[in-house]
């Protein structure tokens, strides 16, 4: 069923909740950047991708990589959303036995393509996937989601220059540029600019837009779609925290779930705010 883009938008703060409830519920966790890719993460799983919960490997579906894999509840959520496991397990994240650990692990979980944690291996791993579809003649498409902090690390650039020499059409990659990571922002630790430019540089192409633009996203993951040879990255400019106003573009978030009281506050901000949009 293709969802508009007002359930959509209601879809992203369900995500967001979830992400502040499981979080909060281990007293850990990595809200502040699965709060700003919580627009992208609706529109995939419930507009663009090609998937079955009911039939997690089923051949023809899309692959997505989540190379920034400290954002899992980001993705748990949209998991759980979709049917891919009970959305009652969300609360065990990163508890012991927990299948929801605190980084991606296939086999754990449905859905989960690819282990992810250590930064800057995800686009190698899509480059992987993606090359082996064109050598089999699939024509099913590789999603990456890449941290803007995570660039600075230079396997992405060799994985960049190797999806525009083996014309890696199906692979898809978006950058949350919230411009935050762990110790500060991205031109202090290292400035990755000119982001658009460099891609370009390696042969990209390069799509730049609002990340929480529901058309915007839907409008580039189209003109990704057609792509034949080209290997396509769509910067998404974003806000750390998005969604939770005292979180936002607050680097202290990056890695820190809410305290009971800030919880209750981001909850009812959230809560408030779907309301609005029934």
């Amino acid at each position: 069923m293709t969802r508009s883009e007002n359930e959509l938008k209601k879809i992203a703060d369900k995500l967001r909740l979830d992400v502040i409830e499981m979080t909060s519920a281990a007293g850990s966790g990595h809200p502040g950047g699965s709060l700003s890719s919580a627009e992208l993460m609706a529109v995939l799983y419930f507009r663009v991708m090609k998937h079955r919960p009911s039939d997690p490997e089923w051949d023809g579906r899309d692959r997505f990589v989540l190379s920034k894999g400290h954002v899992a509840p980001i993705l748990y959520a949209a998991l759980a959303e979709s049917g891919y496991f009970p959305r009652e397990e969300l609360l065990t994240l990163r508890k012991l036995g927990s299948r929801l650990q605190g980084h991606p692990v296939r086999g754990k979980l449905p859905g989960i393509e690819m282990s992810t944690g250590s930064l800057g291996q995800g686009l190698s791993m899509s480059c992987g996937l993606a090359l082996a579809a064109k050598m089999d003649g699939k024509k099913h498409k590789v999603y990456c989601l890449l941290g803007d902090g995570e660039l600075q690390s230079g396997m992405n650039w060799e994985a960049a220059m190797f999806a525009s020499q083996y014309k890696l059409g199906n692979l898809i990659a978006f950058v949350d540029r919230n411009r935050l990571q762990i110790t500060g922002t991205t031109d202090e630790v290292m400035s990755i600019e000119p982001l658009a430019r460099k891609f370009e540089s390696f042969g990209w192409k390069t799509i730049m837009i609002d990340g929480h633009s529901i058309p915007a996203i839907i409008k580039a993951c189209g003109i990704a779609r057609r792509s034949r040879t080209v290997p396509t990255v769509i910067i998404m400019n974003t806000v750390k925290g998005k969604g939770v106003s005292f979180m936002e573009n607050n680097a202290g978030f990056h890695g820190r779930s809410c305290n009971p009281e800030e919880f209750c506050c981001a909850e009812n901000e959230i809560k408030e705010r779907m309301e609005m949009k029934c």
